[in-house]
């Protein structure tokens, strides 16, 4: 009777995996190989004044880094005064602000021999609207000729 009650779950269990079985493989073959997205880079410029902030909105085409470098940020009254900290910072754009996400409120410019000065790295999750915002805090006397460069895909 034992044997009799082993042998029934056995077929009970095999004819179960059996049934989940079927003949439709749903495997997906690639197409080919996919060309991994291109790096964008845009630029930016201005001046920035006391106290003041810009918003530069920009459109990414696909999910990635975008990282921001600070190329100068330099006082045009005393142009030895060439590495003046401003505020930097990303976000998205609504057409109408700059909705920020990440920020440095010290950012100096780009230095050979300090590889992570001078940067500001975020991931956009999407293709979108994005914004990068520069303002001074506190750093800026008069005014200071700014330039960013932009990598984003």
């Amino acid at each position: 009777m034992r044997r009799l009650f082993w042998r029934a779950l056995l077929l009970v269990a095999v004819a179960a995996v059996a049934s989940a079985c079927d003949d439709n493989n749903n495997f997906s073959t690639p197409s080919g190989p996919t060309t991994p997205p291109t790096v964008v880079s845009e630029t930016f410029s201005g001046t920035l004044f006391k106290n003041a902030a810009y918003t530069h909105p920009f459109t990414v085409a696909d999910s990635g880094d975008v990282s921001v470098f600070l190329l100068e940020s330099v006082d045009p009254a005393h142009p030895e005064n060439n590495a003046i900290p401003i505020g930097i910072s990303l976000g998205t754009w609504n057409g109408i602000s700059c909705a920020i996400v990440i920020a440095s409120d010290s950012v100096m410019p780009i230095n050979i021999d300090i590889p992570s000065q001078g940067k500001l790295t975020g991931r956009a999750t999407a293709a979108g609207n994005l914004c990068v915002r520069v303002y001074d805090v506190g750093n800026v006397s008069g005014s200071a000729n700014y330039e960013l460069l932009i990598d984003h895909y």
